[in-house]
């Protein structure tokens, strides 16, 4: 999968209001046993998201059934959210579009997306519950869930040989033991952890069973002096500590790909693609270079990690809604799906489908951790709490420093607040 596509998951600065345009939810020309001959069916998807065997094979698809076009038309992620606001509030929007799932609530806050519970109920009972969540709104079905990815262990199986380590670690404690074993045993750094890999961390939070927002009266406020937020943080330090990369920085400064493609450090935690960022680096490492689960507190659960991906929404102002459904039933059928699990490495979106990842081995290692995955708040007021600098970095910055979590939290908790009651 491309850097760009996972990179561009998370929320920067959100748009303005979107002023849904009219149509109804009939379809234009509809034609009895002609289906929808002769209509077109614009669809936005963001570049590297569907290969071209995808896009053809569900194209012909579409065309059998309903008689009509699809027009598939690559967008770039740089920029993608002001011209989506725009293209929703004109009068001919794109009738179908990815949207990154942290984004989703915010599009349906203001009025630009289609009510899909009617989609959900006929082809999504089995859609993996953690998947869809960012789906939904204020207990309405807004997108559907398409695909998605999460962070894995990279690590050099060279190194761990060396250690004396046979076995890839099961639990958490597992695998701190096994990295302080490489720290003991070799001259290689255990584990590249920068202070501020605050994605790795929200999965921490999320295994926690943490929410790093809370209501207040009729606002969101921070949530960082939660004790469950806490023991994330606690854990992120533990196996920091383990770590010579900088407290005060994240996991692209430097990009942590390359600092593992030297080939002294045990393991990172990172997107599978990330390994490619090694490879190019150094390509005699790609030999060594083997994946597996984070490991949870028990055997049985993988660690929380956070769930990167995108939806597939309707234009509430599309005057083609039944055909744009008809479209969605085929892209997520299990056929399709399946078929974008197995070309593009993703998560499909629903766990009776994992089987497609088979050989590849960073998905496969990403897999047994989405059922028990998270994501950022799903809320609108989210977006700007990103923006640079982001107050949760600045947080776990000072726990690494020496400040006690709460301390940390109270540090934050004004420009937290500030960035959450900012109108989106």
């Amino acid at each position: 999968m491309k850097r760009k596509l996972i990179s561009a998951i998370g929320v920067a600065a959100m748009m303005v209001s979107i002023a849904a345009c009219g149509g109804d939810n009939g379809d234009e020309g509809k034609t009895g046993a002609d289906g929808y001959a002769g209509q077109t069916l614009t669809v936005w998807v963001m570049d590297g998201s569907s290969p071209d065997q995808w896009q053809k094979d569900v194209a012909a698809a579409f065309e059998k059934k309903t008689k009509a076009k699809v027009k598939f038309e690559i967008q770039q992620w740089n920029g993608i959210q002001q011209k989506l606001t725009t293209a929703l509030s004109e009068e001919n929007p794109p009738d179908v579009f990815e949207i990154g799932n942290t984004q989703t609530p915010a599009y349906a806050k203001t009025g630009g997306l289609a009510d899909l519970a009617d989609l959900k109920s006929e082809i999504g009972a089995d859609w993996t519950e953690a998947l869809n969540n960012s789906s939904v709104y204020e207990g309405k079905q807004y997108a559907a869930p398409w695909y998605f990815a999460n962070r894995v262990v990279i690590y050099n199986k060279k190194v761990w040989a060396d250690a004396g380590i046979k076995e890839t670690p099961k639990t958490r404690d597992e695998f701190y033991d096994a990295l302080k074993t490489i720290g003991d045993k070799t001259d290689a750094e255990p584990i590249y952890l920068p202070g501020q890999n605050w994605y790795h961390f929200v999965g921490l939070v999320v295994g926690e069973g943490g929410e790093l927002v809370k209501k207040d009266g009729d606002k969101y406020v921070s949530n960082l002096d939660d004790p469950k937020v806490a023991a994330a943080m606690e854990t992120y330090q533990k196996f920091q500590a383990l770590s010579k990369a900088p407290k005060d920085k994240d996991e692209a400064t430097p990009q942590q790909g390359e600092v593992f493609g030297k080939g002294n450090v045990g393991a990172f935690i990172g997107m599978g693609w990330e390994a490619g960022i090694a490879i190019e680096a150094n390509p005699k490492i790609e030999k060594e270079i083997g994946y597996f689960t984070i490991p949870g507190d028990t055997a049985d659960k993988p660690e929380g990690v956070f769930l990167g991906g995108s939806n597939l929404a309707v234009a509430a102002g599309s005057e083609k809604q039944e055909l744009a459904k008809e479209f969605l039933k085929i892209a997520l059928s299990d056929k399709y799906e399946g078929q974008l699990a197995k070309l593009n490495g993703v998560i499909p979106n629903k766990e009776s489908l994992q089987s497609n990842l088979t050989g590849n081995a960073a998905a496969e290692a990403a897999a047994p951790a989405a059922a028990g995955g998270g994501t950022t708040p799903l809320i609108p007021e989210w977006a700007a709490v990103e923006n640079a600098p982001n107050p949760i970095k600045t947080y776990m910055t000072a726990v690494l420093g020496g400040k006690s979590p709460a301390e940390a939290a109270a540090q934050v908790e004004d420009e937290f607040n500030k960035r959450l009651s900012q109108e989106s």
